[in-house]
């Protein structure tokens, strides 16, 4: 064989491989999020977001501790936290086509989310594979300021081996 048949092989083995493990990773996520989720709050695809936030009225909900808020979140997102009050639920902006949560993977969110839903709240979402999936997408995250980063907040070592399409912050 010719050298540069050799090469392309080579090339063209290590691609695949490549392809093998990025599927098996997603899929290794998927298992972990039906594993931990009751999937009582409907999912969301970063996708589904990505479009209905450049055309609706959406009201997007952070559930993390406000640390991991701090290094990055998505665009227009508000702060709600782990836990947030009646109160606070309370003053979201009125009448929005879709309130969506996010928190790391989407455990936490879906929590939220179950409370939204107790108080009879509508049209709530929990987006599928949270804020680790939205950045693995290719998806936008900003900082504090409101600039595009690379940042995000992995939770901690353990979750944060689900992050790989940014530069991880503990």
């Amino acid at each position: 064989m010719n050298k540069h048949l050799i090469i392309l092989l080579i090339l063209l083995l290590t691609l695949l491989g490549a392809f093998q493990w990025s599927v098996q990773s997603q899929q290794s996520m998927n298992i972990l999020i039906d594993s931990l989720n009751k999937e009582s709050v409907p999912y969301i695809s970063a996708e589904e977001l990505e479009w209905r936030l450049a055309s609706e009225n959406i009201v997007l909900l952070d559930t993390r501790s406000k640390a991991e808020y701090d290094v990055s979140h998505i665009a227009t997102a508000i702060y709600v936290g782990e836990k947030p009050s009646e109160e606070i639920i309370r003053n979201l902006p009125k009448n929005p086509e879709a309130i969506i949560l996010y928190c790391s993977l989407g455990v936490r969110s879906e929590d939220v989310g179950e409370q939204l839903l107790d108080m009879e709240i509508e049209n709530v979402y929990n987006l599928y594979g949270g804020i680790f999936h939205w950045k693995n997408q290719g998806k936008t995250v900003v900082s504090p300021s409101g600039e595009a980063t690379e940042k995000v907040h992995a939770y901690s070592k353990i979750w944060g081996v689900w992050l790989k399409n940014a530069e991880k912050v503990y």
